[in-house]
């Protein structure tokens, strides 16, 4: 009898910390689940062991910063039938896309001794801008259990039940008392996809968008709530330049208020 091929998994990591990879290795029980039912063919956190491609899965981390990632994500693109971006990174260009709103050079002579050897692009840009995608898995980093449902998804030629609601809706599910009405704190809860399980609201703290814009966000209406209630137009800029400062929603509403 003719051994069934296992659906190859790669792993590839651009500009970021490593979190949403370790998110996977974090799913420990669930990750023997998903090792049985793939190939793990190139995953440098994990193992390593690299098989070639073409791969059935390519999970893709981090964002493009360099002329030299501008070129491997095509190559990655090519071998792969299924591309899904993880995280803030992959999806909209992280929090190093803040240098987007800048010029880059001045940070390279005031960082580096030597500038001529560094060789970096002028922006910090998601997959997406440079290659075709077939999922975006928001988060920063993701949840790791909304990781395993896109993977499960797409083994059994499904679509992704991933939430498309608001944080908001996960504190209420939590019965928390929103600390936004209560004590008018900043929160970007309203406007950021569910799946933290509305962490920063349950210690008493406002939502900073880890999990980035959710779909339809009003920004205007909750940015003209916040200066209703005495925010600076400055802080509201920096309230959405944070993990997800270049997904569009969050940008168009930063630079609206960027010289008010």
């Amino acid at each position: 009898m003719a051994e069934i091929k296992k659906p190859k998994l790669a792993v590839w990591k651009f500009a970021s910390c490593d979190g949403c990879q370790l998110s996977l290795l974090d799913c420990e029980d669930e990750l023997l689940a998903v090792a049985e039912s793939v190939q793990i063919a190139n995953f440098p956190e994990a193992s390593r062991e690299i098989i070639k491609g073409p791969y059935d899965i390519s999970l893709v981390e981090g964002s493009i910063t360099t002329p030299h990632d501008a070129e491997r994500i095509h190559r990655i693109r090519r071998q792969s039938r299924l591309l899904i971006t993880i995280g803030a990174c992959a999806t909209a260009g992280g929090i190093q896309a803040l240098r987007n709103f800048t010029s880059v050079d001045s940070y390279v002579t005031t960082v580096y001794a030597t500038p001529a050897y560094i060789s970096t692009l002028k922006k910090s840009t998601p997959i997406s801008e440079h290659v075709p995608v077939d999922f975006e898995l928001r988060g920063c980093p993701v949840n790791k259990y909304q990781l395993l449902e896109v993977i499960n998804a797409y083994l059994n030629g499904r679509r992704p039940n991933t939430p498309p609601h608001s944080v908001c809706m996960e504190c209420k599910s939590k019965g928390l008392v929103c600390v936004a009405v209560a004590q008018k704190t900043v929160c970007m809860g309203p406007l950021t996809h569910a799946g933290c399980g509305a962490l920063c609201p349950e210690y008493n703290r406002g939502c900073f968008g880890c999990y980035g814009p959710k779909e339809t966000p009003n920004t205007a209406s909750l940015a003209a709530w916040w200066r209703e209630h005495g925010e600076k137009n400055t802080d509201i800029m920096r309230s959405f330049r944070g993990f997800n400062a270049y997904a569009e929603p969050f940008r168009k509403e930063s630079e609206a208020h960027e010289n008010i």
